[in-house]
């Protein structure tokens, strides 16, 4: 068993589809409404039916006033780092600290490279988000960052504001050797969607993760662990991931977090999303918390 220990989180993935505007701002809203901790969004900028993420953010955060924001993940390879911290900075100083960074390397390279991005592979991209890990750190840290190599060069940028809050640096990851760096150096792993990494392939994921935290001197509970869930709560005939009725969902999210070592839910629903919101929140959240409280309470 995997179990962390950790506070439960649980949020919801918007669409940033411009067409969908209307639907994603009821639906920010209503997460806040309902009790939920967090909004996700993604960042596609070369879909060119998709709004900016940063921009986005921005505008339903003003909409809002409690529930937290993420970038589901935002590509390092469009979006330098030290302006990706002044970004994530100056966000959270308008929102009281509302704002958390998830953070990826990039997986589509050919699009990274339509929009002018240097399309990193393999062991260079691999280096390469490390390296903005550190950078985003250190300029979110309000530091004095510099940092010559290869792949950055920072010769001395005088970074602030500094957050009011810790801005989470969460990264999205797969393979073995992202899943390390995540271990080494990021304050959380963004598990891509339950059909991408299914849960008889989480274990061994979180085992490298706890190995590279070890082996750096960090203590492998210190990492969130965020499960990006697409499905449907009822019967929805060929829906696809995690379907089923509130039980099976309660069920099942209590043993990814007792079994699986995940601790914040973000539910990508596949259709009919403010009520699936509702039920969501309403039934399917508090019970899980109840079941996990009483689960750790035996052991």
């Amino acid at each position: 068993m995997t179990d962390y220990g950790r506070p439960l989180s649980f949020g919801l993935s918007l669409d940033p589809s411009a067409a969908s505007l209307d639907q994603t701002r009821r639906l920010a809203r209503l997460a806040e409404d309902v009790g939920l901790d967090l909004l996700a969004v993604q960042d596609h900028p070369y879909q060119p039916g998709h709004l900016d993420s940063w921009t986005l953010i921005s505008s339903l955060s003003a909409a809002t006033e409690r529930i937290s924001f993420f970038t589901d993940v935002a590509d390092l390879q469009l979006r330098p780092p030290t302006m990706l911290a002044k970004a994530a900075a100056s966000l959270s100083v308008l929102t009281d600290g509302r704002i958390h960074l998830g953070v990826g390397g990039g997986a589509f390279a050919d699009a990274i490279a339509s929009m002018g991005g240097v399309p990193r592979r393999g062991g260079q991209m691999v280096t390469f988000t490390e390296e903005s890990l550190m950078l985003l750190r250190a300029a979110l840290a309000a530091d004095t960052v510099r940092l010559q190599t290869p792949h950055h060069s920072v010769t001395g940028y005088r970074a602030g504001p500094r957050p009011p809050k810790p801005v989470g640096l969460w990264l999205g990851a797969q393979g073995p050797k992202m899943l390390a760096v995540t271990g080494r150096s990021a304050d959380g792993w963004v598990s891509p969607l339950n059909i991408y990494v299914p849960p008889q392939q989480v274990l061994a994921r979180q085992q490298i993760i706890d190995e590279a935290a070890t082996a750096a001197g960090r203590a492998p509970e210190s990492v969130r662990r965020i499960y990006n869930v697409i499905g449907a709560i009822g019967h929805f005939r060929g829906a696809q991931g995690l379907v089923g009725d509130v039980r099976q969902w309660v069920d099942t999210l209590s043993e990814w977090v007792v079994v699986l070592g995940f601790d914040t839910f973000v539910f990508w629903p596949v259709a009919d999303h403010e009520n699936q919101l509702s039920i969501f929140a309403s039934e399917v959240v508090p019970a899980v918390r109840d079941r996990v409280e009483a689960l750790r309470s035996t052991r």
